[in-house]
């Protein structure tokens, strides 16, 4: 019997808003290779950018010295991608999820990324070690193996 093969992509950018883009096309690319669908590929981005966005503003404090690692891992059942920074941690538990109606009637902006990331992807893990490690990994199964 044959192991299953993964192959394994790597990103490693500054910590800067500006990187959002290059982040963005990297993790679009690789989904649409991989044989997602381009709503798909495009959730996985969306899912992406808001835990990146989130490591700028919150882990890093906008400190652009600082740097954001992207590992992705993909195989015949899903994608993987696993997100890395050495900045400040937080409680995901203590993050309420969010009144949609009242988030949308109030006009509000920012503050749905976890939110996102959980309902564009099938399994999100968070992992804490402030200024150590920390990790967000998001996993996207293909629709004929979940």
């Amino acid at each position: 019997m044959e192991k299953q093969k993964t192959r394994q992509f790597k990103l490693k950018v500054a910590s800067s808003p500006e990187n959002l883009g290059t982040i963005r096309e990297f993790i679009h690319d690789i989904s649409l290779n991989a044989g997602f669908d381009s709503e798909t590929a495009g959730q996985i981005e969306l899912a992406v950018d808001e835990a990146c966005t989130n490591v700028i503003k919150h882990a890093h404090k906008y400190e652009y010295d600082k740097s954001i690692d992207l590992l992705v891992l993909l195989d015949a059942q899903k994608i993987t991608v696993t997100i890395t920074d050495r900045g400040l941690g937080f409680d995901v538990n203590k993050v309420a999820k969010p009144d949609l109606q009242k988030y949308i009637h109030e006009a509000k902006k920012g503050g749905l990324g976890i939110h996102l990331m959980r309902s564009l992807m099938d399994e999100v893990q968070f992992e804490f070690n402030p200024g150590v490690k920390n990790q967000v990994t998001m996993v996207k199964y293909f629709k004929n193996n979940k």
